[in-house]
């Protein structure tokens, strides 16, 4: 399984490691073999019966033997032998810390936790490092790590009971070799959807690989689930992350499974490793592979920067404000920085929805006309935070089913609101324009043919006919 790098740049869009951990694709194998038969405990508590350098050879005769089949059940050949070695639970925690720390900046678990909690995704005390660090090492069993082009299992778990995650990771193997996975770590900024899908498609490939690794000998299923049921998968943390974060870590296994057997059932696995080169450009077409083979792009959307907007705004209220008193403490100009700039995607859009409408069906039909979208998060040196996205739609009919699922997603957001009035400006006074006054500033929500501005947390002192005709 491939470490998560979840850079939630604003609501659900993730972005990922590329090093390889085996937990999640280990709870999607037992959902796709036998749901039934997973056991919840503890992962990692018994003690390694076997001595380190006893362990090592079983690990790499193993890895070659499971690297062979798995090459040939993929149809990838071997470039080049993977080394292999078990790791303790401390050097792989530390791993997995390293590459976190490494891959995800300061800044950006900042951008995280703001944004997550502006939108009513995480509680106010979400701490996004520490949740991430205790989630990512909870189910710690193995990973291949393409930096060192190396396959790591950890010394407590049973060799032969593993070896359908060795067939994940050695899968991760395979598609470096041929396919580089690197290059996905210099994924650029500003597209999360599309890295989403991208891992979909690498996650997707190799836990169908495992899946039939398993499927290809029944034994292989008894010795797994046995292994399991001795030691148990801890999902705690993953249980009590917030659902943005579990799901979003869970989508590149179970929808990127799912998608790749469509590719697959369409085209072998040529057809797959096609995808390589021809990636999905967003997580809309991982959902719906029919808008793949057809190359429906999504649209490209763009907003200006308000920064200077929300600033001038606060240096105006300076002037406004009564002078300093002499000797009294001084006055701080409040200053605005944007935190975020990305993109939502359809299952980012689903997953917004579904928070606070909690009705998957609902959620997902006004999601499923998603065209293209563009967020920006925006927070001041006091604290306050905006956000602002506009959203394209594939016909009219779809954008009002998003404006009216928003609207009534906005109610229960801020149950406390009072319906705001946009001022009576002839040029919106024939629009559809939902506000709300809310305690963390106005709230609107605008449908304009086929297009949707949202707009939370705005300022009083921020004229929202000014901002809407500068976004739209």
């Amino acid at each position: 399984m491939r470490k998560s790098k979840q850079i939630l740049r604003g609501a659900p869009p993730v972005r990922r490691h590329l090093a390889c951990l085996s937990a999640f694709s280990l709870v999607v194998l037992t959902l796709a073999l036998a749901p039934s038969q997973l056991a919840v405990s503890h992962v990692g508590q018994q003690t390694a019966a076997t001595n380190a350098a006893a362990r090592n050879a079983a690990l790499v005769a193993a890895t070659q033997e499971v690297l062979k089949e798995t090459s040939d059940l993929r149809q990838l050949s071997i470039v080049r032998a993977v080394q292999s070695s078990t790791q303790s639970r401390t050097e792989i925690e530390r791993a997995v810390v390293k590459n976190l720390d490494e891959d995800i900046s300061p800044e950006d678990m900042h951008a995280a936790e703001v944004t997550l909690k502006k939108l009513g995704l995480a509680p106010q005390d979400f701490q996004y490092r520490a949740l991430m660090t205790r989630l990512l090492t909870e189910q710690v069993a193995g990973y291949y790590e393409p930096k060192t082009r190396e396959f790591h299992l950890a010394d407590w778990i049973d060799v032969d009971g593993q070896k359908p995650i060795m067939a994940h990771e050695l899968t991760h193997a395979l598609q470096d070799q041929h396919f580089d996975l690197r290059r996905f770590e210099r994924w650029p900024k500003g597209d999360s959807d599309a890295e989403l899908a991208a891992h979909a498609l690498i996650e997707g490939d190799a836990t169908l690989a495992m899946v039939l690794y398993v499927s290809s000998n029944p034994m292989r299923a008894l010795l797994f689930f046995k292994s399991l049921g001795a030691k148990g998968v801890d999902t705690k943390e993953l249980d009590q992350a917030p659902r943005v974060l579990r799901e979003s870590l869970l989508f590149p296994y179970q929808e990127g499974l799912n998608w790749t057997r469509e590719l697959q059932k369409q085209g072998g696995w040529a057809e797959v490793s096609q995808a390589f080169q021809t990636l999905p450009q967003s997580t809309e077409q991982v959902m719906h592979p029919e808008k793949y083979f057809a190359h429906e792009a999504p649209v490209k959307v763009t907003l200006p920067d308000i920064t200077s907007l929300l600033n001038n705004a606060s240096r105006s209220d300076m002037r406004s404000e009564p002078p300093a008193v002499a000797g009294g403490p001084k006055r701080s100009t409040v200053t605005w920085k944007r935190l975020a700039y990305d993109v939502n995607g359809e299952w980012g859009t689903y997953l917004l929805l579904d928070q606070f409408l909690k009705s998957p069906t609902e959620s997902h039909r006004a999601a499923a006309g998603w065209a293209g979208d563009r967020y920006a998060v925006y927070e001041s040196s006091t604290g306050q935070v905006v956000y602002v996205s506009v959203s394209a739609w594939d016909t009219d009919n779809d954008a009002r089913e998003f404006f009216e699922a928003y609207g009534k997603r906005t109610t229960l957001r801020y149950q406390q609101a009072q319906p705001g009035a946009i001022s009576a400006n002839r040029e919106f006074r024939s629009q559809n324009v939902m506000t709300w006054e809310t305690g963390d500033g106005l709230a609107v929500v605008r449908l304009s043919n086929s297009r949707v501005v949202i707009v939370e947390g705005l300022p009083q002192r921020i004229n929202s006919n000014e901002l809407l005709k500068l976004i739209s």
